[in-house]
């Protein structure tokens, strides 16, 4: 079996070679520029399923998100939330939640 080589070009025996191996498969043929013509991107082709199949991007919108923030806490403080396990930031915001302000 011949092994071909990305790093080089193909000599002229090779791109034959490739050429004659792409004829010969029966299960994928090479598509005649008639039917590249007629050709439709996926969406246009199959409406119903690309619909069914369509996501938004990102996580999904919730009623009541939290709020990413930045907190600096003294290695003391993270350490008590920490040692209780790995639900800490639940705990932490808990704590928060429930403080006389």
């Amino acid at each position: 079996m011949t092994r071909f080589s990305s790093k080089r070009p193909l000599t002229d025996e090779e791109e034959a070679e490739i050429q004659k191996r792409i004829a010969s498969d029966p299960d994928n043929p090479e598509i005649t520029d008639d039917q590249a013509r007629k050709g439709k991107p996926f969406a246009e082709a199959f409406p119903d399923l690309a619909e069914s199949i369509k996501r938004s991007r990102g996580r999904p919108k919730v009623d009541n998100a939290k709020e990413a923030v930045t907190l600096r806490l003294s290695p003391e403080t993270l350490a008590k939330f920490k040692a209780k396990g790995d639900d800490w930031r639940a705990r932490m915001s808990e704590v928060l939640d429930n403080a006389e302000v």
